[in-house]
């Protein structure tokens, strides 16, 4: 048994998340930075990857929508050919300052409302696999299990990681409930635990009507802005590895 963990990085913006984030660094195997466009800044972007690297984790890269407002999580609607401009440019902004720091990306996810309707609509989703093979055939691309996204991925012959969520809840049809709904963020460590050991030992996980859901999993996120995620970025780690699970990067032996 092996997993990813991945955590959205280079977010922050005050002294006390970034210390947060860079303790997270030491329990994750995977970082996607966000790429200036819904959070971040060139400088922050160079620490972020600074400190991954130190760390020995895979770097991608987190473009989302222009919404610094909406912290990307607004829906937008553009163009496949618009879609294919904002990703290509963000990940080859990120790979340039990686190449200050001689880091370089190992794969590319979307952020918040890109990532979700790419998940759905399969225009955004090829636009999307297309800007990331035009950069880079080699980057992996990270997308929800089982969505349109990943199936494009594959057709433009991109390595596919597909990501589960163990502190969110599923819709019967394999979506995240919205963030608005009670109960769609999970806040029981325990429970965050309990359900990140079955997503990959037994490839289920709990809809929020109760029914079970079968999902393959790659990689399980954590999300650097929720309260105590160094906290429970530790306690997973810990948890995963006494459950007998391999934690290590995607394309990584």
């Amino acid at each position: 048994m092996r997993i990813d963990l991945n955590c959205d990085l280079g977010e922050a913006t005050d002294a006390e998340r970034l210390a947060i984030e860079a303790r997270v660094m030491t329990s994750v195997t995977s970082v996607n930075v966000a790429c200036g466009f819904h959070a971040g800044n060139p400088e922050i972007i160079r620490r972020t990857v600074r400190l991954a690297k130190a760390q020995g984790l895979a770097i991608g890269a987190h473009p989302g929508f222009l919404d610094r407002e909406g912290f990307g999580r607004r829906a937008i609607s553009l163009a496949p050919g618009q879609i294919e401009t904002l990703v290509a440019y963000q990940v080859g902004a990120l790979g340039g300052v990686a190449a200050l720091e001689a880091a370089s990306l190992s794969h590319v996810k979307p952020h918040g409302a890109l990532y979700n309707m790419a998940a759905q609509d399969r225009s955004l989703a090829d636009a999307i696999a297309r800007a990331v093979a035009s950069v880079d055939q080699g980057l992996i691309l990270f997308g929800p299990a089982g969505s349109l996204l990943t199936e494009a991925a594959r057709a433009m012959g991109l390595t596919v990681a597909e990501e589960v969520f163990a502190d969110r809840a599923y819709s019967p049809n394999g979506m995240l409930m919205p963030r608005d709904l009670p109960g769609a963020v999970i806040h029981n460590e325990h429970e965050v635990l309990e359900r990140a050991i079955r997503l990959v030992r037994e490839g289920v996980v709990p809809t929020y009507q109760g029914v079970e859901l079968r999902v393959h999993a790659d990689t399980i996120c954590l999300h650097g802005d929720t309260p105590g995620a160094d906290r429970l970025a530790r306690m997973l780690r810990e948890g995963l590895e006494g459950a007998g699970v391999r934690v290590a990067p995607v394309g990584r032996e």
